[in-house]
C-alpha cells in the first residue's frame, strides 16, 4: 500500500544478544536482563512507529524478532539480518514494512577498490601519510524501498563507524610497556578517529557514486560516533549548504542531516543521543539527499519533523533497565514534490 508519508528511524540496540551468549565487553544477558530489554525495545518502537527502522549492535537474528515482536512488528515488517547471524558478532540491520522492500539486502565489508589515503603532503614541510585500511569495523547495511509507485524508489543505509574509545594498543607489536605505557591512551584515541575517519571518507565515496547525476532519493541511518559538527559528519555529508528562506537549489550529491532540518524549525536545540562523563552528544544520525530537502529544485519528500527518544540516558543503568545506552532518532517526511518552475 502506498503512503504519502513515511518515518525512518535509526536505534543502537546496545548489544542485544540472546541470554548466556558472550558479547565484546563483559558478561552476556541472563534471562531477567535480556527480558527486560525485550520489554523496553518493545514499548520504544512501538511509540516511535517507523515505517523503516534502522539498527545497530544487533548480536542475534532472534533476538531482534523477539523486539519487533514485542512491538507488534512481526507481520507488518520484515526483519534484515545477514543470514545465520546467531551471536557471532555485531551488525548492522533494520527492520522494514514488507510491502515496501526492493529486492534483498547487502552488507557492505569492503572499501571501493579506489579508495586510497595516501599523500606526500601539501607543501614541503608536510610530511608523507599512508593509511593502509580497506574494510568497515561494522558492514554497512543497503537496501531499497519503493513506498510510491509512481515515485523513485529510496535507498536506504545502516552504518555504524568505529567508536570513540581508545584502541587499546598493549597487544600490538610495536608495543613496549615502559615507553608506550604513557602515550597508550593518546595512540588508541588517534587511531580510533583515524580509523572512523577513513569509514566515513569510503561511505562517502560509495553515497556519491548512488547520488550523482541522478534523481534517486538517500537516507543514511546511523551511529557515526560523532557529532554533528564534526569532521566525520563533515566527510559523510559534503557539508551542503542550508538555504534559508524562498531560496531554492539543493546539492546533487549532498546529503542534510534531519537534526539541522528541525533546528530550523524550532526554537531551542535539546538533540542528544549520547551522555559521556556528564557531556550529552548526538552521535546518532540520519542523513538525506536532496530529494527530503524543503529547499531543493528536486525535493519529493518534505520534511515534517524529527523526534528523539532519549531521557532514559539520564540514568546509567541500562543493564539493569534494560534501556539503550543511546537515544532513538525518527524523523518524518511528507510526499510533496517541488513544483517545477
Amino acid at each position: 500500500m502506498a503512503r504519502e508519508q513515511i518515518s525512518f528511524t535509526t536505534c543502537n540496540l546496545y548489544n542485544l544478544n540472546r541470554p548466556g551468549l558472550p558479547i565484546y565487553q563483559g558478561e552476556g544477558w541472563t534471562q531477567v536482563q535480556y527480558d527486560e530489554k525485550i520489554s523496553w525495545l518493545g514499548i520504544a518502537l512501538e511509540v516511535m512507529a517507523a515505517d523503516v527502522i534502522g539498527f545497530q549492535e544487533l548480536w542475534h537474528a532472534g533476538a531482534l524478532d523477539d523486539a519487533l515482536m514485542a512491538a507488534g512488528l512481526e507481520t507488518s515488517h520484515r526483519a534484515l539480518v545477514p543470514q545465520g547471524h546467531e551471536g557471532q558478532g555485531i551488525v548492522c540491520a533494520a527492520a522494514v514494512r514488507s510491502e515496501w522492500l526492493v529486492g534483498e539486502p547487502e552488507w557492505i565489508a569492503d572499501f571501493p577498490e579506489n579508495f586510497r589515503l595516501q599523500s606526500q603532503g601539501d607543501d614541503p614541510q608536510t610530511p608523507q601519510i599512508d593509511v593502509s585500511i580497506d574494510r568497515f569495523s561494522r558492514p554497512v547495511l543497503h537496501f531499497t524501498i519503493q513506498p510510491v509507485e509512481t515515485q523513485q524508489p529510496i535507498a536506504v543505509y545502516v552504518c555504524h563507524l568505529k567508536s570513540k574509545s581508545p584502541t587499546q594498543v598493549y597487544r600490538e607489536s610495536w608495543y613496549e610497556r615502559e615507553i608506550h605505557s604513557p602515550y597508550s591512551t593518546a595512540l588508541g584515541y588517534a587511531i580510533s578517529t583515524i580509523r572512523r575517519t577513513a569509514e566515513a571518507a569510503a561511505l562517502r565515496m560509495m553515497l556519491i557514486e548512488r547520488m550523482r547525476g541522478n534523481d534517486m532519493p538517500v537516507i543514511v541511518l546511523g551511529d557515526i560516533n560523532d557529532e554533528t559538527l564534526s569532521n566525520t559528519a563533515n566527510v559523510l555529508t559534503g557539508q551542503p549548504r542550508y538555504l534559508l528562506g524562498l531560496s531554492a537549489g539543493g546539492g546533487d550529491a549532498s546529503l542534510y542531516t534531519a537534526q539541522t532540518l528541525q533546528q530550523y524549525r524550532s526554537t531551542r536545540d535539546v538533540y542528544y543521543t549520547h551522555i559521556f562523563q556528564n557531556e550529552r552528544t548526538s552521535l546518532d544520525h540520519i542523513l538525506v539527499s536532496q530529494e527530503f530537502y524543503d529547499n531543493s529544485r528536486r525535493r519529493i519528500w518534505s520534511f515534517q519533523g524529527l523526534d528523539i527518544l532519549n531521557d532514559h540516558l539520564n540514568r546509567d543503568d541500562h543493564r539493569e533497565t534494560g534501556t539503550t545506552d543511546h537515544g532513538i532518532v525518527r524523523a518524518t517526511f511528507q510526499l510533496q514534490p517541488a513544483q517545477v518552475v
